[in-house]
């Protein structure tokens, strides 16, 4: 059901089964898919919405970006299928650096949070309360960002790791692990989080020996990594690889 107050752009596309509140508003270049539930007092523009989302009211996706670079590109928001969007979240779409802020599926954006523009977040990623990231940020899968998280522009977050509520987060955060505070350190490895994704315990194992080398050993990062190049472990050439690829410097324990 479309409310009779929704105010839509010609070019909007819409599929079969879409709901919207009242008052929402589809702005130009929008795609929503089947079976998205829009509620009340919502504004999405220049968006690509998946199927079976949730978008909560007063949410704002696709306005332009909060960049003085920014000269009026033709850019957008890509949403993926499954996703939620609590109340009052916003999302921008891109800049011409990368022409699209990207929010994979399956993800939970909670209450008041922000994405800024260019950030890319993979599927199954919990955003937590009033964060917020800054532009050109890389949020690997199923990582949860607790309440009130702060994340500098271009740091990047291995998969499956957990932020805690309040971390200010300006260097990138390897897979796996937890941290917090401000600035965040790390606090050890998301254990709970690597038994839910039903990680062996023999993988486990490798994954805590491998943080040990990088962090609580004497070695330098030079001579870990060296080290842990020996690992045949998947999980362990996630984290090796995330070092490798790091720009920003990566984040490291007290």
């Amino acid at each position: 059901m479309i409310h009779k107050t929704v105010i839509m752009h010609e070019s909007a596309v819409i599929e079969s089964n879409v709901e919207m509140g009242p008052y929402t508003i589809i702005g130009p270049d929008t795609t929503i898919k089947s079976g998205t539930k829009i509620h009340g007092q919502s504004v999405i523009e220049y968006a690509e919405i998946g199927a079976d989302c949730e978008i909560f009211n007063f949410s704002s996706i696709g306005k332009r970006p909060q960049d003085l670079k920014y000269k009026g590109e033709k850019t957008k928001v890509i949403v993926g299928d499954g996703t939620t969007i609590r109340e009052c979240v916003t999302i921008n779409r891109g800049t011409a650096a990368a022409r699209q802020t990207v929010l994979g599926k399956n993800c939970l954006v909670m209450s008041c949070a922000h994405i800024a523009h260019d950030c890319v977040i993979g599927d199954g990623v919990i955003v937590g309360y009033a964060t917020g990231m800054a532009g050109h940020v890389e949020i690997d899968d199923y990582v949860i960002l607790s309440a009130s998280v702060g994340v500098h522009q271009f740091c990047k977050i291995g998969k499956s790791a957990i932020i805690g509520a309040g971390a200010m987060v300006s260097m990138d955060i390897i897979p796996y692990v937890m941290a917090h505070g401000d600035r965040a350190t790390l606090a050890g490895l998301n254990i709970i989080g690597l038994k839910r994704m039903k990680i062996k315990l023999s993988e486990i194992k490798d994954i805590k020996n491998a943080y040990k080398t990088l962090f609580m050993s004497k070695l330098t990062l030079k001579d870990a990594m060296l080290k842990l190049e020996e690992s045949v472990s998947p999980y362990v050439v996630d984290i090796t690889t995330f070092i490798k690829n790091s720009k920003r410097g990566i984040t490291r324990n007290k």
